[in-house]
């Protein structure tokens, strides 16, 4: 049964929602002006289940009118930018949710490229490359086709990430204190950062104890600090890992026919908007694959892209109408 609401017929919410949060804003159809803001836990539908995603999607709404102190209705368009809705099955469950909550006249669901290159490029197109947790480069080419490299997960890929560089990270420090590799500063790091008595402990803690992928993700400041700080072996890491980043957003530019000179470009996930010698790392890498970036946007808030997108449904619908 659907859920009556009242109209709001000049707003739109624009939500970004992944394997760590939701956010969703509020705002004005007509100005793009934010109205209020809510955020809710994990909406990833695959990795934590249809209603604990459905939940948070709610949560994050709810919250959105709330800080606007309005009452939650149906707003004319909203944009769902979600992880893990790769296949018909996923759209089908949210666009069901959608109009059984009444959230809105139109409903878009979109994917993570057209989210940050709507917040970070002028007009919508170029390379997308996101550096979280993991990792993966979306392209969107003028005429609108989609593409993409990377995201193959923490075991096949995630080149870049954050994950990946705390866990060759953690193995340099191990390879170090065996006296293999080169002596690095991030084995007392390691040790005093994860509240251990010495380096072997990172067996139990790692294998047995509470530093699940998420957690480790969190170590890779560690490596890029004492890279910053003229660490060989961290330097090395950071640097392969860009280097390697690069060559998967240069394959997706590519592969899918952009052009490769004056690009635009949207970066995105903490690793990249946290750090800017990585940044330069990458975007120097990328050009020595044979792909100059044009205008360069560090994107901190994709649900902004989602507003965007909202808003270009309204218009739309309005020009069909008339």
């Amino acid at each position: 049964m659907m859920v009556r609401r009242p109209e709001h017929a000049n707003w739109v919410l624009g939500i970004d929602g992944g394997g760590t949060n939701t956010v969703a804003l509020l705002a004005d159809a007509a100005t793009g002006a934010v109205l209020g803001r809510g955020s809710g836990g994990p909406s990833n539908i695959q990795a934590i289940g249809v209603d604990p995603a459905l939940r948070a999607l709610d949560d994050a709404i709810d919250n959105a009118f709330l800080s606007a102190n309005v009452p939650r209705g149906r707003v004319a368009a909203v944009c769902l930018g979600l992880a893990g809705i790769d296949r018909q099955e996923g759209l089908d469950v949210i666009h069901a949710w959608a109009a059984r909550v009444g959230l809105a006249r139109e409903v878009r669901v979109a994917n993570d490229a057209t989210l940050l290159l709507a917040a970070g490029t002028a007009h919508g197109w170029g390379l997308a490359v996101i550096a979280g947790t993991g990792s993966i480069a979306f392209v969107k080419t003028p005429a609108g086709e989609l593409g993409r490299c990377g995201g193959w997960g923490h075991l096949l890929g995630d080149e870049g990430s954050a994950y990946r560089i705390a866990v060759r990270g953690l193995q340099s420090a191990c390879r170090a204190f065996d006296g293999i590799d080169l002596p690095t500063v991030l084995v007392h790091r390691f040790v005093e950062t994860m509240k251990l008595n010495e380096a072997p402990d990172l067996i139990p803690a790692v294998y047995r104890g509470s530093w699940d992928r998420a957690a480790i993700a969190g170590l890779a400041p560690l490596v890029l600090e004492a890279a910053k700080q003229g660490d060989p072996v961290a330097t090395r890491i950071v640097t392969e890992e860009a280097t390697e980043l690069a060559r998967t957003a240069a394959g997706a530019v590519k592969t899918n026919g952009l052009p490769t000179d004056n690009l635009p470009v949207a970066l995105a996930g903490g690793v990249l908007t946290n750090n800017a010698e990585y940044r330069f790392l990458l975007l120097r890498a990328l050009a020595e694959c044979g792909v100059s970036p044009g205008t360069v946007e560090v994107v901190t808030d994709p649900a902004l892209g989602a507003v965007v997108l909202a808003r270009q449904t309204v218009t739309t619908e309005s020009s069909n109408i008339r």
